[in-house]
């Protein structure tokens, strides 16, 4: 189970959360695609013991990427091919090639899955999908696709939600690095 210190990197919204429910909660039309949403949102405080409950495999919960302010935290990649180390090594050289020193990769609920979290700060929403669309074609060009990239225009804000993690994989703090940027 994750700390709370391992949470607080990747700064959650935690004024309200998501539940996956077994049936469909809502219907969205979106750039002409109907998509069928299986989350409901909680507008109660995400708590401890929620966390908790997700981490033993009781529910499944998912936190937003956009605040209420319209602002995005983090950048995410969603990987979800065969090779994890092989993205994680990809990813970390182009992040740092970039300019990016603070990210963390976490587990996801199927083994060998990762959410690479990269830690931007306050971003708008709209420079936020432009800076993750550039980053997922940065990474096209170094191996096939097998991840989804976060926060995206392509869906609707209510499908800009990620399951919490469950694992650290691993973590950069580039404060020593960065002294060779």
């Amino acid at each position: 189970m994750l700390s709370s210190n391992d949470l607080a990197l990747i700064k959650i919204i935690n004024s309200h959360y998501f539940i996956k429910r077994d049936n469909i909660v809502s219907k969205i039309e979106h750039k002409g695609r109907i998509l069928y949403n299986k989350f409901e949102r909680i507008n109660e405080y995400l708590s401890p013991q929620i966390m908790k409950e997700h981490a033993e495999g009781k529910i499944v919960v998912a936190h937003n990427l956009i605040n209420a302010a319209d602002k995005v935290e983090n950048i995410v990649f969603d990987y979800n091919g065969i090779n994890a180390e092989r993205f994680y090594h990809r990813a970390q050289l182009m992040l740092r090639e970039e300019g990016f020193i603070n990210f963390t990769a976490y587990t996801s609920k199927t083994r060998g899955h990762l959410h690479l979290y990269i830690h931007k700060g306050h971003t708008a929403f709209s420079e936020g999908c432009a800076l993750a669309s550039k980053l997922s074609a940065m990474m096209a060009q170094r191996m096939p696709v097998e991840w989804r990239v976060f926060p995206t225009l392509d869906l609707p804000r209510e499908y800009n939600i990620l399951a919490l993690p469950y694992e650290v994989y691993q973590k950069e703090r580039g404060a020593a690095w960065s002294k060779h940027m």
